[in-house]
């Protein structure tokens, strides 16, 4: 007979942490949600936002992007997430390089380390933790929306400014300060 403490039966009902392939799932059968996407007011100068139920305890947003509108260069601290576009065109710009977690204030980045996606309506993409970028509406005139998802729910977010082949830490935002 074998038996087992309340907190190793806890441990053991716990779900398991939902993968970067299953969050971009959850962020593309959201996206297709035509009814949800139509209910999401839109406002012609900031973005807009609606918190949904993310799977295995992940933070999940709907996310409506008026023309010209960003997020500016920004992580996920230790985060993994995934976003699909669900109307309209959103375009990403991303680094591709590791770059240390703490610790640096300034840092000169490579001549190849730029990439650039366009994700219109259906297309999204998964990301792992400390992964740098900015996401955009470039349309002059059409709204976009998009389904984003990230485990575990967001302890920060790091903001940095770019010029040309410099990238500075601005700042570092909490939960509190978005919510």
């Amino acid at each position: 007979m074998s038996v087992s403490s309340p907190a190793a039966a806890s441990r053991a009902a716990a779900p398991a942490a939902p993968t970067q392939a299953e969050l971009l799932d959850f962020a593309r059968r959201t996206a297709a949600d035509a009814a949800l996407i139509a209910s999401l007011p839109l406002d012609p100068e900031g973005r807009t936002w609606v918190r949904l139920e993310g799977p295995g305890g992940s933070e999940a947003w709907l996310i409506g992007w008026p023309p010209g509108t960003g997020t500016g260069w920004h992580d996920h601290a230790e985060s993994v997430g995934a976003f699909v576009t669900a109307a309209g065109e959103l375009k990403e710009n991303a680094l591709a390089a590791r770059l240390p977690t703490d610790g640096w204030k300034t840092l000169e980045l490579a001549d190849d380390v730029d990439r650039e996606r366009r994700l219109p309506a259906g297309k999204g993409r998964a990301f792992g933790r400390h992964h740098v970028h900015e996401v955009l509406n470039a349309s002059p005139d059409r709204h976009a929306v998009s389904v984003h998802a990230y485990y575990p729910p967001l302890p920060q977010i790091r903001r940095y400014s770019r010029g040309g082949q410099t990238l500075r830490l601005e700042q570092v935002e909490r939960p509190e300060d978005w919510q």
